[in-house]
């Protein structure tokens, strides 16, 4: 969902470029899909994904009512990401309910070898109004520790999941730093281009293992000393993705 639009579709291709990976992204798209909805989606084979795909040249093209199975077949892909709606991420249930029987509809989908991973998504910003805050009670505290107890306990439940993407927590590691406390556009999804680089240099870290501390590439917007926290901030997540590490 939008999430997965902050997380990767503006800076990790250009990242990943100055780090020396040539990198095909794809990004099945529906505005606060949750997993439930993923699933029943793959099940009845629904077209009704907005595939967005950023080939090896840099150019990202959008294809309009687009199925799971369709996108899942268009490339070999070496890695896929699951992803629960930003509200329902620190609610255990929530990911207990759909994602085994998604993974397994995606491993049989995609080569044997291709490696599974789950999104960590963020904690709202201290004043967003989104609707789901409330299940947090306002608070973003509250909701980061729920969004990462849910994921430690999902992912023995999944044997199948071999990488967490910590964004929430690089995003909660660069709110300690010089980027400020605010992240957001709206409350929730990632500023451009603060947030978002933060998410896309974590998956740099996480997904390809490249360090992104001292990666050339810093979007325009952004001094260097702002890249540099950002970066920072997503190499600590990797590192200790279940706590906030304050980034000076």
């Amino acid at each position: 969902n939008s999430f997965s639009v902050d997380a990767i579709e503006n800076h990790f291709h250009e990242l990943a470029s100055a780090a020396g990976r040539k990198v095909i992204v794809g990004n099945m798209y529906i505005g606060g899909c949750s997993l439930e909805k993923h699933l029943r989606n793959a099940k009845e084979n629904i077209s009704a994904y907005t595939y967005s795909k950023r080939g090896l040249d840099g150019k990202n093209r959008r294809t309009k009512q687009v199925s799971l199975e369709t996108a899942l077949a268009d490339e070999q892909w070496d890695y896929v990401s699951f992803q629960q709606q930003s509200g329902l991420s620190g609610i255990y249930r929530s990911w207990e309910e759909s994602l085994p029987a998604l993974v397994k509809y995606v491993k049989a989908r995609v080569p044997e070898d291709a490696v599974m991973m789950l999104h960590q998504t963020w904690a709202y910003d201290q004043i967003s109004q989104n609707k789901g805050f409330v299940r947090y009670d306002n608070d973003q505290m509250k909701m980061y520790n729920a969004i990462v107890t849910a994921v430690e306990e999902v992912i023995p439940q999944i044997k199948d999941i071999k990488i967490v993407i910590p964004s929430g927590t690089a995003i909660q590691n660069a709110r300690t730093s010089i980027l400020g406390d605010d992240l957001t556009r709206d409350g929730h999804h990632l500023s451009r281009p603060f947030g978002r680089y933060v998410a896309s240099c974590t998956w740099l870290q996480a997904v390809l293992g490249k360090n992104p501390v001292g990666n050339t590439y810093c979007p325009e917007g952004m001094t260097p000393e702002q890249c540099r926290a950002a970066q920072k901030a997503a190499r600590k997540a990797v590192r200790k993705p279940s706590k906030i590490t304050e980034i000076k």
